[in-house]
């Protein structure tokens, strides 16, 4: 078999960036989430004070969801988003939440069903891996949790296997600058919009968009670019 100088320095690159991951990036990020008090998180997650609560309308019309698309919303938490998700994508779409915590996955269940939703499964992932079947995922939609990922690159790989072929990856995270950001953002969240930028694309997505509606976030997309 015959491999292309392009295809050579891009396995490994790969192989690099992998063995640079072996180590968690910010250790014990995660530990609230293992048995999470879902009933006081909703207080913190689901108020007006929050700014990706305030403008989920807008956030959900920024993602640009179409009837029939499979959706992953990676870090559901208390499942905001995947609730919204499920009618835009219609009876024929479907929406997986997915997350670390089977608290939150049981409150996200409970309150579908409650809501007689019935297009949304729950995936529970792992730290270093969402779980979710190869090239099954439309967009994957990452709000207010790429800063609790400890292993970003084997997470961005296995969301790229994820994602159908050119599926798109929307990123919200918090602005982190130095004298414009919160105390709370700038020893919680790791780094800036620069960083997890280069993470996301140097495991083979290229940016292409980014929306200017939020003050305390931003939103970028990506797109999935198939190995070369």
């Amino acid at each position: 078999m015959r491999y292309t100088l392009a295809a050579i320095v891009w396995l490994a690159v790969q192989v690099g960036l992998a063995s640079a991951q072996e180590k968690s990036v910010k250790p014990g990020i995660n530990d609230p989430f293992k048995d999470p008090d879902v009933a006081e998180l909703l207080k913190k997650f689901e108020i007006e004070s929050r700014e990706i609560y305030a403008q989920r309308a807008e956030i959900v019309k920024r993602v640009g969801l179409k009837p029939g698309m499979i959706v992953a919303d990676v870090g559901a938490g208390t499942g905001l988003f995947t609730r919204l998700f499920a009618p835009e994508v219609g009876d024929k779409g479907k929406i997986y939440a997915v997350d670390i915590a089977p608290r939150f996955l049981d409150h996200i269940q409970k309150t579908c069903r409650e809501a007689g939703i019935k297009n949304v499964g729950t995936v529970r992932c792992a730290a270093d891996d969402v779980n979710l079947k190869e090239n099954s995922i439309d967009l994957v939609f990452i709000c207010d949790t790429y800063h609790h990922f400890e292993f970003p690159y084997k997470t961005m790989a296995s969301v790229h296997r994820a994602l159908k072929a050119s599926g798109q990856v929307v990123l919200i995270d918090f602005i982190r600058e130095e004298g414009k950001s919160s105390d709370w953002v700038m020893n919680h969240v790791r780094a800036g919009k620069g960083v997890f930028t280069k993470e996301i694309t140097d495991r083979g997505f290229k940016q292409v968009g980014e929306e200017k509606i939020l003050k305390e976030n931003y939103f970028v997309r990506f797109e999935k670019e198939e190995k070369r």
